[in-house]
């Protein structure tokens, strides 16, 4: 594995919702999947101050808070300990994603809904394993954030092209950095370009062209365009197209 899959694990969750019966239905389903809700925050100061003391595994915010909102709560308690954050908010427009991102938040939850709980939280403990990850390959913040943009552009052209979950994306980025002996952000540029140069360019007729011009019998480079281009298309599997990004 990639890194440790604790949502197979009893998680320790710290849920911060000002709202009772969310807050309530939230804690039933965490306990009916296996998790221990610690302790509940109304508000960002409760958040801030409850998560120095019980030190969760996971926490449940919503965005739209008394006083401090989530995301600024957010910020000030990842400066302090990494841990994942899954955001709680009925709305997911840019500029908030862009907010929550800079911020640390790893996931989001649009409905309190126990499939979309666990969606959330699997999503939460996949991407705070790579944002470790990040961490590790720069000391400074703003460099491990603009390596995280430039490795989801390169996740997000694995799994168009390789029909890949962003998991497994993510994976195929960290064995070609360990093959290639590039960094993380060299790696991401990599695919990127390839990607850059896949698309200016007219992929199945270069096949074509060569596959023509490596023909030993002349008569074969008589085939019809639509045969040719054909051969030249199946020959770009998505393994094919693998090996290049």
């Amino acid at each position: 594995m990639l890194f440790d899959r604790r949502s197979a694990e009893r998680l320790r969750v710290l849920v911060v919702e000002p709202r009772d019966l969310v807050a309530a239905r939230l804690k039933t389903q965490l306990e009916t999947l296996g998790h221990w809700v610690l302790g509940f925050a109304r508000d960002g100061e409760e958040a801030v101050t409850a998560a120095e003391r019980l030190q969760p595994s996971l926490i449940l915010m919503d965005a739209k808070l008394p006083g401090r909102d989530g995301i600024d709560t957010a910020r000030t308690i990842l400066s302090a300990r990494p841990v994942p954050i899954v955001l709680l908010t009925g709305y997911t427009g840019a500029e908030l994603v862009r907010r929550a991102r800079e911020a640390g938040v790893v996931a989001y939850l649009t409905s309190v809904d126990q499939r979309q709980l666990v969606s959330a939280i699997s999503v939460a403990l996949e991407r705070f394993g790579e944002s470790r990850i990040l961490r590790r390959e720069g000391s400074d913040p703003s460099e491990a954030l603009a390596t995280g943009r430039l490795v989801d552009r390169a996740k997000k052209v694995l799994m168009a092209r390789l029909a890949l979950s962003e998991a497994g994306a993510f994976q195929h980025i960290l064995e070609r950095k360990q093959s290639t002996r590039r960094s993380l952000r060299e790696t991401a540029w990599t695919i990127i370009e390839a990607e850059e140069v896949l698309s200016r360019h007219d992929f199945a007729r270069c096949l074509e062209t060569i596959f023509n011009a490596l023909r030993p019998n002349p008569k074969a480079r008589a085939l019809s365009t639509r045969a040719a281009r054909a051969t030249a298309l199946r020959t770009a599997s998505p393994r094919a197209v693998g090996s290049m990004i």
